[in-house]
């Protein structure tokens, strides 16, 4: 049987939705990763909008969109992704193709900051009145640490109470425990 991380389902969904020139957002851009792939999509005519509250997270990922020539269509924004529709320019509410949640902690960084279940769950609801339709929002959950059983519950719990604009589907971790992460693909109809 082959598996495939979760992190590349999410890549394989979103691929199948954003086109050059479509606007994403990446709403926990850690070390950049999920950042690049987005601008890599979109690029050269679109835009990625990125958040996290780290500067470490904002520094590891302007090198990284640098070492790959695609700072020209990203914005970094150093705040919560809870606060993402303020600094969204108001022409793209309602045109956002695609947003990634990757929750937890910053690989490599300080384990004691981690997202905090209130600010997602507010993120979550500003992705959903931002995307346009057919739209994707992909959340990577991890409940694996301190905080984070309560968050990918609190999270799937919000999913399961969306309204009938959205499908929700979800995938398990190929290991077998109640701690692997897990992933939701919600799509606006």
């Amino acid at each position: 049987m082959t598996t495939i991380s979760l992190l590349k389902l999410a890549h394989q969904h979103i691929q199948h939705t954003l086109r050059s020139g479509d606007v994403a957002i990446d709403a926990t851009v850690g070390n950049g990763h999920d950042t690049v792939f987005l601008a890599e999509q979109v690029s050269p005519q679109g835009r990625v909008y990125g958040f996290d509250i780290q500067q470490v997270a904002i520094m590891a990922t302007t090198e990284k969109l640098q070492h790959n020539q695609l700072v020209d269509c990203v914005t970094l924004i150093q705040a919560s992704h809870a606060d993402m529709a303020v600094h969204i320019p108001s022409q793209h509410h309602g045109n956002i193709k695609a947003c990634m949640f990757n929750l937890g902690y910053l690989p490599k960084g300080d384990k004691a900051i981690i997202t905090q279940t209130s600010s997602t769950l507010l993120a979550l609801t500003a992705a959903c009145s931002l995307l346009a339709p057919q739209g994707l929002i992909t959340i990577l959950a991890y409940s694996g640490h301190a905080g984070g059983d309560e968050e990918t519950d609190r999270v799937e719990q919000w999913a399961e109470q969306l309204d009938k604009q959205f499908s929700v589907n979800r995938f398990l971790s190929a290991i077998p425990s109640p701690s692997a992460p897990r992933l939701l693909v919600i799509q606006r109809r």
